[in-house]
């Protein structure tokens, strides 16, 4: 049986500019994409994926961990119970885990509150892992991982989590965002509330979501 001290992973050395990855993705798709672009270092036994720095991390969700059930879960409640890593949760969104994408999100984002970026695929999914190893570079303060209010990069994928949501799309989702700032505030938000702000027929289906989804 695994254990795990109470605070959850260690932090890892993770040089600027460089990403940790875990052994597990050596050969991958996902890697050759980053080779080049970014310097990897393979480690065995790392609980995240990747770590982006010594506080923030990245855990990977394909679409076969998403088709396969709940497996996932537990490596993302020990990364959000940790005192020393901010994950970030990647998760493949295809035609097939697509169905298997509202509980995750709602699990991820409402539950735990963390940060979760749906991805087409590996070669995507690079792409924005390198993005996000670019802000690491840029100084401390302005480093949206090291800051405790919602900087930039959370607020961009909580912009693109409330798009997802049916009858909302990326017209609605900013006006949404603006009076309900949290998922948390949209969740709990009432019709009635939820009507001036998105419509009648879009209030409906925003709040079928949530109590669905519970």
């Amino acid at each position: 049986m695994e254990r795990s001290p109470p605070d959850g992973p260690s932090p890892v050395h993770v040089p600027l500019g460089h990403i940790v990855a875990n052994e597990k993705w050596r050969g991958s798709q996902l890697a050759q994409e980053m080779q080049g672009k970014i310097k990897l270092i393979f480690e065995d036994g790392l609980t995240p994926d990747f770590c982006l720095s010594n506080r923030s991390c990245i855990l990977y969700v394909t679409e076969a961990d998403l088709v396969a059930g709940n497996g996932y879960r537990k490596r993302l409640v020990r990364v959000r119970n940790s005192n020393n890593l901010q994950g970030i949760v990647v998760v493949e969104k295809t035609r097939m885990s697509e169905q298997y994408f509202p509980a995750l999100q709602k699990f991820t984002v409402l539950d735990l509150g963390m940060v979760l970026l749906p991805v087409a695929n590996q070669m995507e999914a690079s792409c924005l892992i390198v993005q996000l190893v670019q802000e690491q570079t840029k100084e401390p303060r302005k480093n949206p991982f090291l800051r405790k209010k919602r900087a930039p990069l959370s607020e961009l994928s909580l912009l693109r989590t409330v798009q997802r949501i049916p009858g909302v799309g990326k017209v609605k989702a900013p006006l949404l965002l603006q009076k309900f700032p949290s998922i948390q505030q949209l969740s709990n938000a009432s019709v009635r509330e939820l009507e001036p702000v998105a419509g009648q027929a879009a209030a409906q289906q925003i709040h079928a979501f949530f109590t669905q989804s519970g």
